[in-house]
């Protein structure tokens, strides 16, 4: 959520920005309701004043003209009260439909608007003809999507054997890695209240709102008789812990590395996308999250952008880094900076990493503050991914499969999963 403060002093601007992340808001309707607001405030504190000044004026028993005029302002009272009700909640729910504004360097336009920023590596070569990571998982049997459909339907999938010792050795590879850069390991819950979506600010940049989005699940508790979301990423659940909380000066920055399985309809997509596991509705991910004072921003930009090329470069990956453009960010998002890592069986590079920030439009959404001399400001929150696992033991089958059809282990992981590689069943 933007400071209203800011959006009276830069309505143009703040119009601009929000055309320019593809959306469409209308900013006098947002300033009128901000001015009613504001007026029906003033009339109930002069109210108020006049209430207390006949107060005063009373000696004893009131008079006929002053119990008339108490009970009048009363009645003014309280229409003035229920109009500033109105107006706030109006003016809460126009507030809500304001994206986050893009910093200065995000390209403007849409996803043809990306602007490769680095390349790092070179892609890999094979003197034999290559295998997709489907390919290779059954083979290997360490994949399997075809009994998963029974079971769950399309785009779900089995990890067996290695893929599992896979999976787990890149959990503790990054437990390890990201304890030592002070963050708190965490394995948050993958439920979310409907409340907590609408703050986080995610679901308000989908064109049919917050309980119809098409990239989420989402069920109903009949029970408690509320909708419940199933996070698409440990940010979900993991940002808003600190919901209505103060974090003192001294506890910042504030680190989380969260573990948690991740569910995505992904609707819409189709050909290689949806084959194997790279975009299915299941995954594991290990995500970053930092709570920083608003000067600490960049900084902590630059922080969560090299531990995540650190991360990719141990496993021997070949990557692109690519600004994404106003349109190809989401709504609460001020920028986002992927990493694309190299897939040989799609000869590209494919998206596996996003570091973002969201200054403190989120923290003003879940008023999530902290204590700095005298006063109290918002932190800023930003959020990267360590490993999309999938995706992850996908790069790896790939780019280390051998002419043989087996497949090396990545040196870091060697020690987790036993092994130096994934060999054929016999």
């Amino acid at each position: 959520m933007l400071d209203i403060k800011f959006i009276r002093e830069n309505p143009k601007e703040v119009q601009k920005a929000a055309k320019n992340k593809g959306g469409d808001v209308d900013i006098e309707k947002i300033i009128a309701v901000d001015l009613n607001y504001r007026k029906a405030i003033y009339d109930i504190q002069n109210i108020h004043e006049d209430i207390n000044s006949l107060n005063k004026k009373i000696n004893g028993r009131p008079t006929e003209e002053q119990l008339k005029s108490a009970g009048q302002w009363k009645k003014d009272l309280r229409d003035k009260e229920k109009s500033a009700r109105d107006f706030e909640e109006e003016l809460r729910r126009l507030l809500l439909q304001i994206p986050n504004l893009p910093l200065k360097d995000v390209p403007i336009g849409d996803k043809s608007k990306n602007k490769i920023i680095k390349k790092v590596g070179t892609p890999k070569k094979f003197d034999f003809t290559p295998y997709d990571h489907l390919e290779l998982g059954e083979t290997l049997d360490i994949i399997d999507v075809k009994r998963a459909a029974k079971v769950s339907g399309t785009r779900f999938g089995y990890l067996k054997n290695e893929a599992v010792l896979l999976e787990f050795a890149i959990v503790q590879f990054v437990l390890e890695k990201l304890t030592k850069e002070g963050f708190t390991p965490i394995v948050p819950p993958t439920l979310i209240r409907k409340e907590i979506t609408e703050r986080l600010g995610y679901w308000h940049g989908s064109k049919d709102g917050i309980t119809n989005n098409e990239e989420y699940y989402w069920l109903k508790d009949p029970k408690e008789n509320q909708e419940m979301y199933l996070v698409g990423t440990a940010e979900h659940s993991v940002v808003p812990i600190h919901k209505d909380e103060t974090f003192n000066e001294k506890e910042l920055p504030k680190r989380y590395i969260a573990f948690s399985s991740a569910f995505r309809r992904e609707a819409g997509s189709y050909g290689k996308d949806t084959r194997g596991i790279f975009r299915v509705h299941q995954f594991d991910k290990l995500e970053m999250v930092s709570f920083v004072k608003p000067e600490d921003d960049e900084k902590e930009r630059k922080k969560l952008l090299s531990l995540a090329q650190d991360l990719v470069l141990e496993l021997g990956f070949s990557y692109q880094l690519v600004r994404l453009a106003t349109q190809d960010i989401s709504f609460p998002v001020a920028e986002t900076i992927d990493i694309e890592t190299w897939i040989p069986s799609q000869n590209k590079y494919r998206e596996t990493h996003s570091i973002s920030t969201t200054t403190d439009f989120q923290a003003r959404r879940l008023n999530i503050k902290y204590q700095e001399a005298d006063k109290k400001n918002y932190v800023h929150i930003l959020n990267g991914t360590a490993f999309a696992i999938g995706r992850t033991i996908i790069a790896i089958l790939e780019n280390y499969q051998q002419k043989d059809g087996s497949v090396g282990i990545p040196k870091v992981l060697q020690k987790y999963v036993g092994k130096t590689s994934i060999k054929p069943q016999k």
